[in-house]
């Protein structure tokens, strides 16, 4: 079972998140979700180092926690031996905020704080050094994108999940667009699916013209789900205006505006020709 484990990840932990037995085995289940955290936690393990090494009062929001796996095991391994920095769990649903914070308790996680609030009102730090948001739902991505952008984010990721706006709005824009163009959403599943991949082009879109360089890729051993985009963001500038024409000329080619751009003032370009 050791082999599984990343350096400084305890037992002890991972029987608290049901992840090992009490005798400390990994049944087959297990074995599969602790892959795929450790894979993901190697990908923000770059992110991580970078802020810890900067800002010694590291803030991490896990934004939308949900039973806060990623949170706990973040802090374990990144914060729980640093003399500073703090990780924020914010999670709307209370009884699995209220398990988390007797969780922390326990494991003497005194620099893990939790919040119960739904993201679009949520209180936020003043300043955020690290965002995650993993399979916040539809919009909430979006809230969480947004607070990272507003609150100077120095890294972001989010792996997406439920993208229902856009696909809503496409299903009015049909006879607007380009007739090319809108046989890509012609079909209702074609457009859950097109305004799946459309949501996400836009929010990598919009933080590479807010300033980030944005990576996409997909997380290995999460193939059973079709959640299994990480949308991975660093800010290296103030603003890309280059980026951001091309978002306001994407968004104007398709006619939609979602929940993101709306709040930072993003619109679509002019792009489109009214029909004769």
């Amino acid at each position: 079972m050791r082999r599984e484990l990343l350096p400084a990840q305890s037992p002890a932990l991972l029987r608290e998140l049901h992840l090992l037995t009490r005798e400390g085995n990994l049944n087959a289940d297990s074995l599969r979700k602790l892959k795929q955290v450790n894979h993901l936690v190697g990908l923000l393990r770059p992110a991580v180092e970078d802020v810890l090494a900067r800002h010694p009062s590291t803030v991490i929001v896990d934004a939308g926690s949900g039973n806060a796996y990623l949170g706990f095991i973040l802090y374990e391994l990144f914060l729980k031996d640093a003399a500073e920095g703090r990780l924020l769990s914010i999670e709307g649903r209370a009884e699995l905020t209220a398990r988390a914070q007797e969780r922390a308790q326990r494991l003497g996680f005194t620099r893990m704080e939790f919040q119960t609030a739904h993201l679009e009102g949520a209180t936020w730090p003043e300043r955020i050094h690290l965002l995650t948001a993993l399979h916040a739902c539809d919009t909430a991505t979006d809230d969480a994108l947004l607070a990272a952008i507003q609150h100077n984010a120095d890294h972001v990721a989010v792996v997406p999940c439920c993208q229902a706006e856009v696909a809503a709005q496409l299903k009015g824009q049909r006879q607007e667009v380009d007739a090319s163009l809108g046989m890509l959403f012609q079909h209702p599943w074609h457009r859950r699916e097109f305004g799946s991949h459309l949501t996400n082009v836009i929010r990598a879109l919009t933080l590479e013209a807010f300033g980030y360089q944005v990576t996409v890729t997909e997380l290995t051993g999460w193939e059973h789900s079709l959640k299994n985009e990480l949308i991975l963001g660093r800010r290296v500038h103030r603003e890309n205006r280059p980026a951001r024409a091309k978002l306001e000329a994407l968004l104007g080619s398709f006619g939609v505006q979602p929940k993101l751009t709306q709040a930072l003032g993003v619109g679509p370009a002019a792009t489109r020709t009214p029909p004769a």
